[in-house]
């Protein structure tokens, strides 16, 4: 290639730079002018955006405060009705106080014209009573003479009078209340009594415990006091019993507390006598064995006191209590024979009233346990008995109607009170007790004497063996209250002065006689 062709392709070259540069510009150009505009068109949008922001901003800032005023508006409005409302009601209030306060002054007013008016009257009634009280006086010395009696005798006069009126009064409520008592408790009574008498059989006289030991002769005291009475003297150490050897024919009396030493001194006494062999050596032995069969005797009449009656569970020590009793007597009755009696009778009772029979036979076999050892305890056989019924652990109950049944404690249970009956019943009953003639004769003479004692008794008659006693009154000086009245004293009387079994009957026969006679 020559040097004109490079020439031209180095002009062509710088040509078409150039022209590429100034096309580049062109574009450049175009381009920063299109810029320009997009921008400027941005800008505008962006500031009619805002200003379309501020203008919702500004409304809604304009809304708000608007609504905010309308609800302090509101509020201040219903504050303000509140506060009305209140102003109004103090008002009232303050009127209200007003009118109060007038009441009152007005009331204290009329209360000092009051005090006023009242202590003018208190004046005058000071002075009408003043007056009074001399009349009154004067009156009293006007009656004290005409009647010849003084204030205090008259006085006495009139409330002997009330008091008689009350007693008269109180003696036709307690025959009224005691009739109506009667006519329903009497039957039902009645009908339980002759319900457990009928349902138990007891034997007629009870057996009696002897302390008296027959001889074949004479000369066997001899051989029973020994050579210088070393025999008796041994036999009344073994036992614990007094031997008595005196004129009585054909007897040695035992004497000693003890109802079980006495019983076995007695067997032992008579096993020696039928053996012939009385000797200390010999009595020893014959106390001990005989002590021994006793004491398995007292064991079997126990077990089976409590196996009649279907008692069970009963201390072994307290069966061999119970069966001490077949040895004890009380007035000639044998007193365990008299506790299964009271059991019967006691569990009848309670099966007809619906209450536990068994618990009751329970309280009925042990309600004289005491007895066995009241010769060895001071105090009375129901205290003792009730203490030791609770030590061999009985029931409460049990031990309550045992410490009551004599009222040594207030009774306070049905079942208690079953004990006293069914106890009085087999101590009562015909034959159940037998009583010296001179004690018997001496108990119907005080009974007697204690109601002849009573004003107004014309005549006393103890019947029915000395179980009732019949009180004939004068009818002119006794009325029909007053002898009710009359029966309870001479029973009261009775209780506090004399011993007996069972109870006494007191009847106060009151009556009217009017006697006419004709004459030709």
């Amino acid at each position: 290639m020559n040097a004109y062709g490079i020439l031209i392709a180095i002009l062509c070259f710088g040509a078409g730079f150039v022209i590429a540069y100034w096309v580049r510009g062109q574009v450049v150009s175009q381009k920063l002018t299109a810029a320009e505009e997009e921008s400027a068109r941005i800008l505008g949008d962006s500031r009619r955006q805002a200003e379309a922001l501020l203008k919702e901003a500004d409304l809604e800032a304009k809304d708000r405060l608007l609504k905010m005023k309308n609800e302090f508006d509101a509020e201040t409005k219903e504050t303000r009705s509140e506060i009305k409302k209140r102003e109004t009601r103090l008002l009232q209030k303050e009127e209200a106080l007003d009118r109060k306060i007038e009441t009152i002054e007005k009331r204290d007013r009329e209360v000092a014209q009051r005090e006023r008016q009242l202590g003018k009257r208190e004046s005058k009634i000071e002075r009408k009573e003043l007056e009074y009280n001399e009349l009154i006086e004067e009156q009293k010395r006007q009656l004290e003479m005409i009647s010849g009696l003084t204030a205090e005798q008259a006085k006495e006069l009139l409330i002997r009078a009330m008091e008689n009126e009350a007693r008269y009064e109180g003696a036709k409520l307690i025959k009224r209340i005691e009739n109506e008592a009667k006519e329903e408790a009497d039957k039902k009574a009645k009908k339980i009594i002759a319900t457990a008498v009928q349902r138990y059989a007891a034997d007629f006289v009870a057996e009696r415990t002897v302390s008296v030991v027959p001889l074949p002769n004479d000369e066997m005291k001899g051989r029973i006091i020994g050579r210088e009475g070393r025999n008796i003297r041994a036999l009344e150490a073994a036992t614990g019993i007094d031997l008595i050897i005196d004129d009585t024919p054909e007897a040695v009396i035992l004497s000693g507390f003890n109802p079980v030493r006495r019983e076995i001194a007695r067997l032992s006494l008579m096993r020696l006598i039928s053996d012939g062999r009385i000797h200390p050596a010999r009595i020893e032995d014959v106390v001990k064995k005989v002590g021994q069969e006793v004491d398995l005797a007292i064991k079997e009449a126990g077990e089976q006191a409590a196996f009649d009656l279907g008692v069970h569970g009963i201390h072994n020590e307290l069966i061999k209590y119970i069966g001490s009793l077949k040895f004890r007597t009380s007035y000639a009755q044998n007193v365990l024979q008299h506790s299964v009696e009271v059991g019967f009778l006691t569990g009848i009772m309670a099966s007809e009233l619906g209450l536990n029979a068994k618990m009751a036979r329970r309280m009925g076999l042990l309600h004289d346990i005491g007895k066995a050892i009241d010769h060895e305890v001071e105090g009375p056989h129901a205290l003792i008995g009730s203490r030791l019924a609770k030590k061999f652990g009985e029931s409460a109950k049990i031990v309550h109607a045992i410490a009551a049944h004599h009222e040594d404690v207030p009774p306070n249970s049905v079942y208690a009170l079953l004990v006293q009956a069914a106890d009085g019943l087999s101590g009562a009953r015909p034959g159940a007790r037998k009583e010296l003639l001179e004690n018997y004769i001496k108990r119907l003479e005080d009974l007697e004497k204690i109601a002849n004692a009573f004003r107004g008794v014309a005549n006393t008659y103890a019947i029915q063996a000395g179980r009732e006693l019949r009180v004939i009154v004068e009818s002119g000086i006794i009325s029909d209250e007053d002898a009710i009245l009359l029966s309870r004293d001479i029973a009261k009387t009775i209780e506090e002065s004399l011993t007996f079994p069972g109870q006494i009957r007191v009847t106060v026969i009151r009556e009217t006689r009017a006697v006419e006679y004709a004459n030709r």
